[in-house]
């Protein structure tokens, strides 16, 4: 992929491509809010997708599909042959984000118990410590009950700032939650609702509710809604390179903001095909690959 086919003065965007081919081509500074929801790192999802990634030639690390990559800084490669693994894949997707970021905007990365403390040391040596927001516990009651730990029954949302000094925020724009004891606060309070905190319960998808696309790993609107509502506004640009089944931009058509929408799997593709259509979704893009790009040029 030799230039950029997305612009900040085009239309919203889904391109049915591997991200690792698509962040490098798109410009500094252009997206106020990054939401991603990559693969958790349970082995199952990673089996069944094709990523590839951008190889840095003088590394001496074989890391992801034999490919070689800089070592992750400090000591978090030596954990185990599969953690390197993924996050010789994540980490310079997450690097992408950072530089992509406006100066003003908020990265969301959502994952859970497995990977979570890992991405929380990566992410503050990418972005500084300082640039640390929040931790987001997104709550549920739904599947297996454990008889032998507590079940674990939510997931983990990192929250970073470009920068720390001039990023956007607006808790007021946001959906309010009912009250656990409204009898305890005005009836103008209870009415109202309050501020959500940093644990959000919240229902997953039904999957009878109008709302299911029948993609596997596919967030609820409510929890992606209040992230685009808090740390964006009508009319800008949000991006989501592991999109899966395109809630991020199901919620931005709705909130009036423009997305940028990357996925390589066909089945997501397709669920977002039907599920955002009126024109919004591009047609599938043909990408020259690294390899096919160096041989044509002698390399």
């Amino acid at each position: 992929m030799t230039s950029s086919v997305w612009s900040s003065d085009g239309p919203n965007m889904v391109i049915n491509a591997d991200n690792g081919d698509v962040l490098p081509n798109l410009p500094d500074g252009s997206f106020r809010l990054i939401y991603i929801d990559p693969p958790f790192n349970t082995g199952k999802v990673q089996r069944r997708q094709a990523m590839k990634t951008i190889r840095s030639v003088d590394a001496k690390r074989v890391g992801f599909k034999g490919q070689t990559y800089e070592t992750i800084k400090g000591t978090i490669t030596s954990y185990n042959d599969d953690f390197e693994d993924y996050w010789a894949f994540l980490e310079p997707r997450l690097e992408h984000a950072f530089r992509l970021l406006t100066e003003d905007g908020t990265l969301y990365l959502h994952l859970d118990y497995r990977e979570v403390h890992y991405a929380k040391v990566l992410l503050d040596a990418l972005f500084g410590r300082d640039c640390f927001l929040n931790e987001i516990i997104w709550a549920y009651d739904y599947g297996a009950r454990s008889k032998k730990k507590w079940p674990a029954k939510h997931d983990n949302i990192l929250v970073y700032a470009k920068n720390p000094e001039k990023y956007y925020f607006n808790n007021e724009a946001v959906d309010r939650e009912p009250y656990m004891a409204p009898g305890l606060v005005t009836p103008e309070k209870a009415a109202k609702g309050k501020l959500p905190t940093d644990v959000w319960w919240h229902t997953i998808v039904s999957p009878t509710g109008k709302e299911k696309t029948g993609y596997t790993t596919q967030k609820p609107e409510g929890v992606v809604r209040r992230i685009v509502q808090a740390s964006s506004e009508p009319g800008d640009w949000v991006l989501d390179f592991f999109a899966g089944s395109g809630t991020l931009g199901a919620v931005a058509e709705k909130t009036e903001r423009r997305f940028l929408l990357v996925d390589s799997n066909p089945d997501a593709i397709e669920v977002m095909r039907k599920r955002l259509g009126n024109g919004l979704l591009t047609t599938p893009i043909e990408f020259i690959e690294p390899e096919i790009e160096q041989e044509a040029a002698g390399i």
